[in-house]
């Protein structure tokens, strides 16, 4: 059966295509433009955004492999909480169900969280923790939670916090201090750069408790570093030690309060190698999506739709 997913983020139009027969991904994504100097994107301006990308992608897609898809999935809302809702995510919402509709197959929605989960486990290799009970961290630009993940057969999962931010996500404190040194929004992917540079290894003391951790700090941190004529580089590592050291702290509390448990680490932060060689240097047990499924994608939600289906199925 090949699955179609739809994803239309904050940040990114993402489309994918899902082979179970030769368990293989197909992706193609856009980033949605940001002017040069601002920290973030008006709902508005996404939107647009998505409507000019999103056939776009589906058409290239569907030229580079030549399959119709028997089902879709898509992202519909943030997270699976109550009133949890962003506009951006009405585009893919719209398409797919448009598609179902004239091509008379099955479309199911998804959470973009629940979209991130799967991805993170068919990229490390275990979707089969899909039916078990895990550990999940979902840290990006609009996410930092530590969640307690069961199956669910309507929403993929069912996702408990047992730990989150208090005030700014791992991404945004990322970007405040990209911006600040005159980074390109979103600024990840070029703060690591800048912080592989540096010879330094912090250890930041960092406000963790119960599981919960604040980032609110960091952005000060970092701009005294550099009135205090830090390097930009040095400056960068401090960032990046300074949430690897948080998420660390994060990871310590749930093993303490579920040992067994495996824990999975998805979002776009968690593309970071200096912070994913930080955890798999301090924690066994733990596994990570590639950067191309820790990033946002479509891949999740097409996974997604592809095992509730299987499960509708089986259940016949």
């Amino acid at each position: 059966m090949i699955s179609l997913g739809i994803d239309t983020s904050n940040y990114t139009t993402s489309c994918a295509l899902y082979d179970s027969l030769s368990d293989t991904v197909i992706q193609e994504k856009q980033l949605l433009p940001v002017k040069e100097g601002e920290k973030g994107i008006r709902q508005s301006d996404a939107v647009f955004h998505h409507t000019q990308a999103l056939p776009v992608l589906i058409r290239r897609i569907m030229e580079k492999t030549g399959e119709i898809p028997g089902i879709i999935g898509f992202s519909d809302r943030p997270r699976d909480a109550e009133g949890s809702y962003m506009p951006c995510f009405t585009v893919g919402s719209g398409a797919a169900s448009s598609i179902a509709s004239v091509m008379k197959i099955d479309s199911y929605g998804f959470s973009h969280q629940s979209g991130h989960i799967m991805a993170a486990l068919y990229s490390c290799g275990r979707t089969d923790l899909a039916s078990e009970r895990f550990i999940a961290f979902h840290v990006s630009g609009g996410t930092t939670e530590m969640l307690l993940v069961s199956p669910d057969d309507e929403r993929g999962f069912k996702a408990d916090i047992i730990g989150k931010t208090l005030d700014l996500n791992c991404g945004q404190a990322i970007d405040r201090a990209g911006v600040m040194m005159g980074l390109s929004f979103p600024c990840g992917k070029e703060l690591e750069k800048l912080a592989e540079k540096s010879a330094k290894e912090f250890s930041p003391g960092v406000f963790v408790k119960d599981g919960c951790c604040s980032f609110s700090g960091l952005e000060n941190k970092c701009r005294e570093m550099l009135d205090s004529s830090s390097s930009p580089e040095d400056t960068a590592k401090f960032c990046l030690d300074y949430i690897s050291h948080a998420l660390v702290s994060m990871t310590v509390y749930a093993r303490e309060k579920y040992p067994s448990l495996p824990v999975v680490y998805a979002g776009g932060v968690m593309s970071d190698m200096i912070i994913r060689n930080k955890i798999e240097s301090t924690f066994e047990n733990v596994f990570f999506a590639g950067p191309e499924f820790s990033r946002d994608n479509a891949a999740g939600v097409a996974l997604l739709a592809y095992f509730n289906r299987r499960r509708a199925d089986n259940a016949r």
